[in-house]
């Protein structure tokens, strides 16, 4: 498993708001995004686990907003696996565009079943990210 990965995105228009930034809230798109992104480069896909009862659900976003992205803006997603316990996942992200630190978050993954129970994160994910180490 890799830890870390890097996702180019263009701001689609609609992505903005009146004054012409991104709005906020997509920046927790373009995280998302960026999570799937480093799983799939991984080999592996957020749809097996699911078939295999293992939801993954965001419990905490911490988001530091630097400077706004705007319309057609090229902007990197850079998504690494900070932290795998055997309750959580923590990713870090940084969004730039070109050079310039645009974003900067933390956001806290737990496993569940699909009935809302939690799950341990599944031993194939914690051995590889120790692995990785």
């Amino acid at each position: 498993m890799i830890q870390e990965h890097q996702t180019q995105l263009r701001v689609r228009y609609d992505e903005t708001d009146p004054m012409g930034f991104v709005h906020h809230s997509n920046y927790l798109r373009y995280f998302e995004i960026g999570r799937t992104e480093l799983l799939r480069a991984s080999g592996g896909s957020y749809r097996a686990m699911e078939a295999a009862g293992q939801l993954v659900v965001v419990v905490r976003i911490d988001c530091r907003y630097r400077s706004p992205a705007k319309y057609d803006d090229l902007i990197t997603v850079h998504t690494r696996i900070a932290r795998v316990t055997a309750a959580k996942i923590i990713h870090e992200y940084k969004i730039r565009r070109g050079d310039e630190l645009l974003v900067e978050a933390d956001v806290t993954l737990a496993v569940i079943d699909r009935e809302g129970r939690l799950q341990r994160v599944p031993e194939s994910l914690l051995e590889a990210y120790q692995a990785n180490l």
